[in-house]
C-alpha cells in the first residue's frame, strides 16, 4: 500500500496555499479512467471471461498495460513489473491526456536505469479492479451500466489469473523477471508459487506472505470509512451529482500513516503549525494535518471508491499458503533466482515478514536473510530510494 505517484512519494512536504488552491472545486464523482477518456499510453488487451477464485464470474475482462523497450525475437528479455495498491500502468511518463500523474517509477525504469529498457522489455498493467483501464467496478457491465456494487470479490489469485492471460495474449511464455512491491509484491509471490516455469528471476520489495490480523485491521477501518460516507449510496454513486469523496479522503489520510515511519513524520512537522492561526483552540492546524487532508483530498481525483474497496479486501485475502498446507509449503514452490528486500523503518510489512520469505525460498541470492535498506521513508521507501533499491535490482537482473 503506497501512493504510488512521484507527487506523494516525495520526501514529506509542508502544504503551501498554492497546492491547497489546486484542489478548489468539489472532486468529481469518480476519478476511474472511463470510456472516452484519452487512452494516453495505455495498450488494452481483451482476456474473455473470468471466473473467480471465490465463485463469481467477469462475462468481459480488459487489461490496460503499457509497455518499455523492445521484446527480443526469442521473447527472453520480458520482464513483468506489477504495482502497487493504488498504482496503474504508467510506470514511466510524464503526466498527460489520459494521466493524472507521471510515471511511479521514473527514477528505475529507462535507458541505463537499473531496470534498463535498452535490454529488457518491460509491461506493467494495471491490476484486475483497479480503476484505470482494467476492468473494475467503474467499468460498465454487460448492460451498459458501472459494475458498482455488483462487481464480483477478487484475490490476489484472481489478479494474477489475469495477468497470466494477458501474458498469453502477448505471447510471453516466461517472465526473465517479476518484479513487484507491496500489494506488487504479493502478485509477484504467487506468480512464483503458482506458476515457477514461468518466472526465471523473482523481486519481492517490502512485501509479505501473507496479510496478517494487524495488517487486516488497518485496512478495515478504511473500508468502513468509504462505507459511513453518506454518499457511498451502497456502491452506486456514479450517476450522482456527488461521489463518496469525503470517506476515500478519509481511507486515505489512514492509509498514508501506514506508508511513512514515524520519524520522517516528527523530523519533517514536529509540532509546527499551518499557518498563523495556533491549533489549540485558535481555529488553527498543527502542518501535519494539513499535509494529510491536501494527500486524502487529491487522491480522490485520481481514484474511485469502489475500486479502493475492491482492492483492499484483494490485499487482505493474501495467504499463500491458503489450499497449498502452510505458508513454508507454498514457499518452496518457488524456484526462481529471488530477491527479497526489505525496509527497516516499514511498519506496514515490517522486516520480519520479509524474513519468513527469505527463510523458505531456496533460490534467495541472499541466502536466507532479506537484503535490509535503511531508509526515513517507511514502507514508501521501496519507492522513493532508487539507489538503494536500484542497485539491488541490478544485481537481480545479473544473476
Amino acid at each position: 500500500m503506497d501512493w504510488q505517484t512521484p507527487e506523494d512519494t516525495v520526501p514529506s512536504a509542508f502544504i503551501t496555499e498554492a497546492n491547497a488552491r489546486s484542489l478548489a472545486g468539489k472532486p468529481p464523482v469518480t476519478g476511474a479512467w472511463r470510456e472516452g477518456d484519452p487512452a494516453g499510453n495505455r495498450q488494452f488487451a481483451s482476456i474473455g471471461a473470468m471466473t473467480l477464485e471465490r465463485g463469481g464470474e467477469l462475462p468481459v475482462v480488459r487489461v490496460a498495460y503499457e509497455t518499455f523497450g523492445t521484446l527480443n525475437a526469442d521473447g527472453s528479455n520480458a520482464v513483468l513489473v506489477v504495482h502497487a495498491l493504488t498504482g496503474d500502468s504508467h510506470l514511466v511518463g510524464d503526466p498527460g491526456p489520459g494521466h493524472p500523474t507521471g510515471g511511479w517509477w521514473n527514477g528505475m525504469v529507462g535507458p541505463g536505469k537499473a531496470i534498463d529498457t535498452d535490454r529488457w522489455f518491460v509491461v506493467a498493467p494495471n491490476m484486475l479492479g483497479g480503476c484505470q483501464g482494467t476492468t473494475g467496478p467503474a467499468s460498465f457491465a454487460p448492460d451498459g451500466r458501472e459494475w458498482g456494487s455488483r462487481f464480483p470479490f477478487v484475490t490476489i489469485r484472481d489478479q494474477v489469473a489475469a495477468q497470466v492471460a494477458l501474458s498469453d495474449a502477448l505471447g510471453i511464455s516466461r517472465w526473465a523477471a517479476v518484479i513487484g512491491g507491496s500489494m506488487g509484491g504479493m502478485q509477484a509471490l504467487e506468480w512464483a508459487i503458482e506458476h515457477p516455469e514461468r518466472v526465471e528471476r523473482l523481486a519481492l520489495l517490502a512485501a509479505p506472505a501473507i496479510s496478517n490480523a494487524d495488517q487486516i485491521a488497518l485496512n478495515s477501518v478504511q473500508l468502513e470509512a468509504i462505507r459511513m460516507d453518506p454518499a457511498f449510496a451502497g456502491g452506486d454513486y456514479y450517476d450522482s451529482d456527488e461521489g463518496p469523496h469525503q470517506g476515500l479522503a478519509l481511507a486515505r489520510r489512514m492509509a498514508l500513516l501506514n506508508y511513512r515511519s514515524p520519524t520522517e513524520l516528527n523530523d519533517r512537522f514536529a509540532r509546527s503549525w499551518q499557518s498563523g492561526l495556533n491549533p489549540m483552540g485558535g481555529g488553527g492546524r498543527y502542518a501535519v494535518e494539513s499535509y494529510l487532508d491536501y494527500h486524502g483530498n487529491k487522491f480522490t481525483r485520481r481514484f474511485d471508491a469502489n475500486s479502493y474497496l475492491t482492492v483492499v479486501e484483494a490485499m487482505s485475502s493474501h495467504d499463500v499458503g491458503r489450499g497449498r498446507g502452510g505458508t513454508v509449503e507454498a514457499l518452496r514452490r518457488v524456484t526462481a533466482r529471488t530477491l527479497v528486500l526489505g525496509i527497516d523503518s516499514d511498519r506496514l510489512f515490517p522486516v520480519s515478514d520479509q524474513q519468513h520469505i527469505a527463510a523458505h525460498i531456496s533460490g534467495n541470492i541472499d541466502g536466507t536473510e532479506p537484503h535490509v535498506i535503511s531508509s526515513p521513508f517507511g514502507h514508501d521507501g521501496f519507492l522513493i530510494e532508487d539507489a538503494l533499491v536500484g542497485s539491488q535490482l541490478k544485481r537481480l537482473l545479473r544473476s
